[in-house]
């Protein structure tokens, strides 16, 4: 039986322990009304007093309507302070900058929003001493679900080793409000978008694969490809001391 309690107490150690050792005076998170910040908003409440919730709409209307509802739902449940920054105008302005410098496909226009988010926290962080806390867990992280410089840009991360499963037991055992663990996972980047839909495969199948090595032929394959075609995200900054020493 999983110690929940135990766990929880650990868990808000490991982030006091990153504020004292970084002298910062608070923490700073994005809320998208999602599972995996619900999670690291309540903990870092739990560990620090000092915690802010941001909410960063981005253009998609959901972004606007439930997305924000359920973010306002949590802070209100668990006493976080919460701001709003909307982004839709700085997205905006940005493409129409880009425009005779380059021709975006899909997967340049749907990690802009993401990259945006991570440079408001870090903006609101150096502004007022506060560690960017990370929201990303490990089913995402192993399918590289996740944008580079994006929301994988983070000061420290206090789920990074939960699957999507036991992110949503966890999510029960704190009591979060019952609208975010019951939407399916969203990063919200466009209308009726979902995680599953896009990778081709639910979460359940992902943490199957990721704690027991199973899954079907299908399924399987689709995992697999993700994982190998982002490797690169997983991996240090290329440079020419470590190629060079590689080579001797």
């Amino acid at each position: 039986m999983r110690d929940y309690k135990k766990e929880t107490e650990m868990r808000v150690a490991f982030i006091r322990a990153q504020l004292e050792q970084s002298g910062a005076r608070g923490i700073v998170f994005g809320n998208s009304g999602g599972k995996d910040c619900a999670l690291v908003g309540i903990l870092c409440k739990m560990a620090c007093e000092n915690t802010v919730s941001v909410m960063l709409p981005c253009s998609s209307s959901v972004n606007f309507g439930k997305d924000l509802a359920d973010a306002r739902a949590l802070c209100e449940s668990f006493g976080i302070e919460n701001r709003m920054v909307d982004l839709t105008r700085v997205k905006e302005a940005l493409l129409a900058a880009l425009e005779e410098a380059a021709t975006l496909n899909d997967a340049a226009l749907t990690n802009i929003a993401p990259r945006l988010r991570m440079t408001t926290l870090y903006a609101i962080g150096a502004a007022e001493g506060r560690l960017v806390a990370g929201t990303g867990n490990r089913s995402e992280r192993y399918m590289g679900y996740f944008t580079k410089w994006g929301d994988g840009g983070h000061d420290f991360n206090p789920i990074s080793d939960l699957t999507v499963t036991e992110v949503y037991e966890f999510l029960r055992h704190l009591g979060a409000p019952s609208s975010i663990i019951e939407k399916a996972p969203s990063a919200g980047l466009y209308e009726g978008q979902t995680d599953e839909q896009d990778m081709g495969v639910t979460y359940r199948a992902v943490d199957e694969y990721i704690l027991c090595g199973t899954a079907t032929d299908a399924d399987r394959a689709v995992i697999d490809r993700y994982h190998a075609r982002s490797l690169h995200k997983l991996r240090p900054i290329p440079t020419f001391e470590a190629w060079q020493k590689a080579q001797e």
